[in-house]
Order: C-alpha cells, then sequence, then structure tokens
C-alpha cells in the first residue's frame, strides 16, 4: 500500500481495460465482476463503465488500468488512473 493511499484512507481500487478517449485527461474504462443472478442462480459478467482521469494523458485503446476513487473532477469524473 503506498504512503498516498495510507495518509488519505482506504479508497475503492479496481482493474479494468480502456473502451474509449472521451476527450483530454479523459478514458472510459469498462471494469467487469462475475455476480450470482438474484433468482435463476447462475453466475453472469456484469460490466461497469467509468469516466476516468488520466493526468498523463498517455493510456490508451485496450490497455488495462488500476483507478482509485477520488473526489469529483467534474460531473461524471469520480475515479484517477493509478497504474
Amino acid at each position: 500500500m503506498s504512503t498516498e493511499t495510507k495518509a488519505r484512507g482506504a479508497r475503492k481500487l479496481r482493474k479494468g481495460v480502456v473502451v474509449s478517449k472521451s476527450g483530454a485527461k479523459t478514458v472510459k474504462v469498462a471494469v467487469s465482476y462475475r455476480e450470482r443472478h438474484p433468482i435463476y442462480g447462475k453466475i453472469v459478467t456484469r460490466t461497469k463503465n467509468y469516466h476516468v482521469h488520466d493526468e498523463a494523458d498517455d493510456a490508451k485503446v485496450g490497455d488495462t488500468v488500476t483507478i482509485m476513487e477520488t473526489r469529483p473532477l467534474s460531473a461524471t469524473k469520480r475515479w484517477r488512473i493509478v497504474k
């Protein structure tokens, strides 16, 4: 755990794939997770898209990235790229 994370407390981390570049310093990241269907019990894969801040602006479509929850940076951005 980095000192940055310790100082600010535990923040949510997710791993996902960059699916599009939305503009300057912004990318859209798809995070997939598996859960049990509430009625049928089958394991299904769900995907959620996040607008993520990319300060260095070097993430490309198809890259696997780790994102961390952060303060609101715009109307839709609440996450930033860590690695």
